[in-house]
């Protein structure tokens, strides 16, 4: 089969500012508002869609150097596309806003690239798993006992088997909260939690050994992902059973080499609206086999779908709940986690979603 050159004829981004149904808060930051950042790529007939996590800039960024960057490139040549885009931010700054920008240019070229050959991504990419698993995530330092209980406790009764909740904001209660939403969902569903960095190293320590008590599995950052010495401490001291993890944040692949490389986590989140694309998240899921662990995907469930089914290592994919309510709200094709899994779509070319674009204009910023 001959494949001709299809060239990118426009670039369009725009940023939608959705705010939260409740105040929202974690250990080290509170919001009321997400912004959502949408990129369609257009060529040969088709319209790829991407998008971010960020702030409105890095719509500006994307529909103006990035643009010109991408517009009149081969379609296909995602990974030469790729590397421009990682080399002509270098005074920009790649980390950030930048990245995230070119994180939802890159998963629009993926989608665009699916859809011209008229075949889902998961079956673009290769798909090894039919089907991947969903925690729910929330739990927000910001809910007083009935919302932490009510949210936590609805995610165990729709089947999922792992639910995660945020500490650090005042460390005074976490353990009480946590003994509350052990209660909520019962002895059979697994408990983790998320300090977003907050603890110190021997806070951390101590907090997670009063966590075990109460069957906790997943403490995610318990204390600042640049302080990797920190995590691999951590990770070596708190009891059996209870997996350190942290990745979140890892913007390029050195952050992930450097995670790795220091035996700092036991399961790599990597966040493909961060890590420069579905190409960079690919990337750091290699680097993360070669160290024989497993991954998860951090938020954005909907993008994250296909990816981690295309994957054998990968867990699970965090079903959290700001972004699945915006997903749900404005993609046409959000894929829900029913039963506690998320399958990719199979019957759409790509991505499988589009953008309700009445729904969304709205929120436009």
């Amino acid at each position: 089969m001959t494949i001709d050159r299809v060239l990118v004829t426009s670039l369009r981004a725009r940023a939608y500012a959705v705010p939260t149904d409740l105040p929202e808060a974690d250990g080290t930051l509170a919001w009321d508002r997400t912004t959502l950042v949408v990129v369609h790529v257009e060529a040969g007939g088709e319209t790829g869609i991407g998008y971010t996590y960020d702030h409105q800039a890095a719509a500006v960024l994307a529909e103006s150097k990035l643009a010109d960057l991408v517009c009149g490139r081969d379609a296909f040549d995602i990974p030469a596309i790729w590397e421009t885009l990682s080399e002509e931010v270098r005074n920009i700054g790649r980390s950030g806003v930048a990245a995230a920008a070119i994180s939802a240019v890159d998963t629009a070229l993926w989608d665009l690239k699916a859809k011209l050959l008229g075949v889902p991504l998961v079956k673009l990419l290769g798909q090894a798993q039919p089907r991947i698993v969903a925690y729910g995530s929330g739990g927000f330092t910001s809910y007083d006992d009935a919302q932490l209980e009510k949210q936590l406790s609805d995610w165990a009764d729709a089947g999922m088997a792992m639910v995660k909740m945020k500490v650090g904001s005042d460390p005074a209660r976490d353990v009480a909260r946590v003994r509350l939403a052990r209660e909520a969902i019962g002895p059979d569903v697994q408990l983790g939690v998320d300090a977003n960095g907050a603890y110190g190293r021997k806070q951390a320590l101590a907090f997670g050994k009063a966590f075990a008590a109460q069957g906790v599995v997943w403490f995610e950052e318990p204390v600042t992902s640049q302080d990797r010495d920190g995590l691999r401490l951590l990770r070596d001291r708190l009891p059996a059973g209870m997996d350190v993890a942290a990745g979140e944040y890892g913007w390029d692949l050195q952050h992930f080499h450097d995670l790795l490389s220091a035996g700092a986590v036991d399961c790599l989140q990597i966040d493909a609206t961060r890590c420069l694309g579905i190409t960079g998240f690919l990337q750091a899921a290699a680097l993360a086999r070669a160290h024989h662990l497993e991954v998860s995907a951090h938020c954005a469930p909907t993008l994250h779908v296909p990816v981690c089914c295309a994957l054998p290592h990968a867990r699970h994919i965090e079903y959290f709940h700001d972004h699945v309510r915006i997903e749900h709200l404005l993609f046409d094709g959000f894929r829900d986690a029913a039963g506690g899994r998320m399958s990719p779509s199979l019957d759409r070319p790509g991505l499988g979603i589009a953008l309700k674009e009445s729904d969304a204009a709205r929120y436009a910023v």
